[in-house]
């Protein structure tokens, strides 16, 4: 009789390990290896590997109120849009976002220590079914791709698709670039930069 318990516990034990081990592995795509820096050059520090994306989410938005313009820089390719048809109309950058999805408080410079950073995407218009992007880049030295993550949103008015990647590390400092598509067309994009205070 005492067997069956230590087998009990040995397969739990191994089990547990399995699942463990198996975290993390959804992630479509590993970091790209950083290039040897040129002789005479600094290196930046390489995007740590671990950084991952969280899944997006969205909320229908409340009734639209008067929008100020985003805090943070970035372009735009998007043509005026018929009535009714589905569009993006606002990105905004923050490192918290509250019931809404929406950023608690826009920013375009964040704290090597902060340990996400979200991009909240306002659209408008109906849709059964299209697919927004968010591409994440670190822009020093060759540009590294950190995150690319994307949701299938159906919505018959304002919503807010939420996009958070995160790193257990410090960020290292430097530029960096989200850039949302819409149905694998970029839209727009927005810069921010990772510096100590």
């Amino acid at each position: 009789m005492k067997r069956f318990p230590r087998i009990a516990i040995l397969s739990s034990l191994i089990a547990s390990a399995v699942l463990l081990g198996a975290c993390g592995k959804h992630d479509n795509e590993p970091a790209p290896a950083a290039a040897p820096p040129a002789a005479g050059t600094a290196a930046p520090a390489p995007v740590p590997s671990a950084t991952a994306p969280a899944p997006a989410t969205t909320a229908p938005a409340p009734a639209p109120a008067a929008s100020a313009a985003p805090a943070s820089s970035g372009t735009s390719a998007t043509a005026p849009a018929p009535d009714g048809a589905f569009r993006i109309d606002g990105v905004e950058l923050g490192d918290a976002v509250g019931a809404s999805h929406k950023i608690s408080k826009a920013k375009t410079v964040f704290a090597p220590t902060g340990k996400a950073i979200y991009a909240s995407v306002a659209t408008s218009g109906k849709t059964d079914g299209a697919t927004l992007a968010a591409r994440w880049t670190y822009l020093e030295g060759q540009g590294q791709q950190v995150s690319t993550i994307s949701q299938s949103i159906a919505t018959d008015g304002p919503a807010t698709t939420t996009f958070k990647v995160q790193n257990p590390n410090p960020w290292p400092a430097g530029k960096y670039k989200v850039e949302i598509s819409l149905d694998g067309k970029p839209v727009t994009s927005r810069t921010f930069e990772v510096k100590a205070s």
